[in-house]
């Protein structure tokens, strides 16, 4: 696969470069790379290797963006709040690079259709912000034997390790279970707007490294990056005999044996109501000495300002532990959000401090507008 004249310009700073030069710029061209998630890890990642000439690019992310988005997912802008994240990026990376082919697949990742998806590819990257899904993806990678570059962040903190088929670890072999709730998304605990930015074009370097079989990738070394203190840490482990993906005799052979071993993560800890049992609970109030229920909107003020329920109290769920005392003592709780994580969270801080009768609404408010009143706005 040769280089155009217009592909020797653009990329004639690689082509300067003894570890790479043509033929390892047209085995870039050559290769196939999926990144899991469009968002502050994966918008990075696939820039940089837009940019860096993989010829075919993928894209996985069933999410649209929202304004919450732009301050890290630096591949949208306020034009593209709303619209598919696969989409968008598929758009954004063609205009950077219109040499090759960017691939959009507007789907939630699963068991059911993680082979088709991540098959055929010669790197992954996951950029995924939940834990179901990194073990989902780790464990696909092993066995359809892909490499994986993974990285996780979290508030001014972040990882990094990449896994080769047969020459290392793999994730399961350093994170043994999934801790359900452990790890809080973003819109829970909030990011450093920039710290995805340097752990995205980590991975991209290392899935560029992957490609050309050049340099010493993170196999068995976890990279560790702290934003305050400005330090780098790298700590060594090797594989697990007793890995239930990678081990001498794992439990995990297919992708449904790993969809079960993540339920416990993707399960709900809290009890939950649907749309329409919220809204026979709130019509109910009154009725036959019943309470009524007090809703509790965790979103943002702007989220809250765009629309919310009517007679619901806003406490963003970063307040939430220090306002823990307005919410009244003796009447049931729902929690809502947008799309029931962040409520989630409020559900299990509020039992923390002692409030029993809580429940959370599934699907938040975006089910709630699909179910029962449309005309409200869901920022």
């Amino acid at each position: 696969m040769t280089l155009s004249p217009t592909e020797r310009a653009r990329y004639s700073r690689h082509l300067l470069l003894p570890e790479i030069g043509a033929a390892g710029q047209e085995r870039l061209k050559a290769a196939r790379v999926l990144v899991v998630g469009a968002g502050g890890l994966g918008s990075p990642a696939s820039l940089y290797l837009a940019a860096a000439g993989v010829g075919t690019l993928a894209i996985v992310d069933h999410d649209q963006v929202e304004l919450s988005n732009l301050q890290r997912q630096l591949l949208f802008d306020t034009a593209s709040v709303g619209a598919g994240k696969a989409l968008s990026a598929r758009a954004r990376l063609r205009s950077l690079n219109d040499e090759i082919d960017v691939v959009a697949h507007q789907v939630e990742l699963r068991a059911a259709n993680a082979r088709e998806l991540l098959a055929g590819h010669d790197c992954i990257i996951d950029g995924s912000d939940r834990l179901a899904t990194r073990y989902l993806v780790n464990d696909a990678c092993v066995l359809l034997r892909l490499p994986l570059v993974s990285a996780a962040i979290h508030r001014f903190e972040g990882q990094a390790m990449t896994y080769l088929p047969g020459q290392g670890p793999c994730y399961r072999c350093l994170f043994p279970e999934s801790a359900a709730g452990a790890a809080p998304s973003c819109a829970e605990a909030g990011v450093l707007g920039v710290l995805p930015g340097m752990l995205g074009a980590l991975q991209a370097t290392e899935a560029i490294k992957v490609v050309l079989g050049i340099g010493a990738p993170l196999v068995g070394r976890l990279l560790t990056y702290d934003a305050l203190a400005m330090e780098w840490h790298e700590f060594r482990f090797r594989r697990r005999s007793d890995c239930a993906v990678c081990g001498d005799a794992p439990t995990i052979r297919t992708l449904a044996d790993s969809a079960a071993s993540c339920a416990l993560d993707a399960a709900p800890l809290w009890p939950r109501v649907d749309a329409h049992e919220l809204q026979r609970r709130l019509g109910a109030a009154g009725a036959a000495g019943q309470a009524a229920p007090t809703v509790v909107d965790v979103r943002e003020a702007y989220e809250y300002e765009a629309g919310h329920l009517d007679g619901s109290v806003n406490i963003p769920l970063g307040q939430l532990a220090r306002r823990i005392g307005e919410l009244p003592a003796h009447s049931p709780l729902v929690f809502v959000c947008r799309s029931g994580r962040r409520s989630q969270s409020a559900c299990e801080l509020s039992a923390r401090a002692g409030i029993q009768s809580v429940v959370d609404l599934e699907g938040g408010l975006l089910a709630w507008a699909a179910a029962v009143d449309p005309s409200i706005k869901v920022a």
